[in-house]
């Protein structure tokens, strides 16, 4: 017999953290956590979007450090528990890939606006999510216990999704629109 992915038990609006404390489904930590699985989401569309094998293969592990992310937010903070870590070698993966591929772009001298090419465009989407998990993180670190190496690579991943829309917009062609203010 097939295993119900449903279980009822969120039918009155709480949901469990990992260790079973209930909270509502509106929590600062809920909203975390589900904004980094949204992050994640994208970032599996955006990782589908590019022929790029070496692009691919460090999406890959970005998402494999979200589901990282998002167990360690699921956690409920009142237990010692066991999860995984997000390492500073893991920030320092997102920065090593920036740098090389700042070395192949234009410096930047203008704002530009998000698009291009449907592929950059996935790019951006996912840095504004990353940013607000980024927020939402920062929030819930106000008033509970938070790695905060957890902020560092949602800071890190948003700066390194934006400059890999630069890379993927150079590759395919697409020029970058600057933003011309009125006035």
């Amino acid at each position: 017999m097939a295993q119900k992915i449903y279980t009822k038990t969120g039918d009155q609006g709480e949901t469990s953290l990992f260790g079973g404390k209930r909270l509502p489904k509106h929590h600062l930590r809920i909203e975390a956590y589900g904004t980094v699985d949204e992050l994640n989401s994208w970032v599996g569309l955006l990782r589908d979007s590019t022929a790029d094998e070496s692009v691919q293969s460090l999406l890959k592990n970005v998402q494999d450090r979200l589901f990282t992310l998002g167990s360690n937010l699921a956690s409920d903070p009142d237990k010692d528990m066991l999860t995984p870590d997000i390492l500073e070698a893991d920030v320092t993966a997102l920065e090593t890939a920036m740098d090389e591929m700042n070395e192949t772009l234009p410096p930047l001298k203008n704002f530009i606006l998000p698009g291009g090419h449907p592929t950059v465009s996935h790019a951006h989407i996912a840095r504004c999510v990353c940013r607000r998990a980024e927020r939402q993180v920062v929030a819930l670190a106000q008033n509970e216990p938070v790695e905060m190496i957890v902020v560092r690579y949602l800071n890190r991943l948003s700066d390194y999704l934006f400059v890999l829309a630069r890379k993927l917009a150079t590759d395919l062609g697409a020029a970058e629109v600057v933003w011309k203010p009125r006035g």
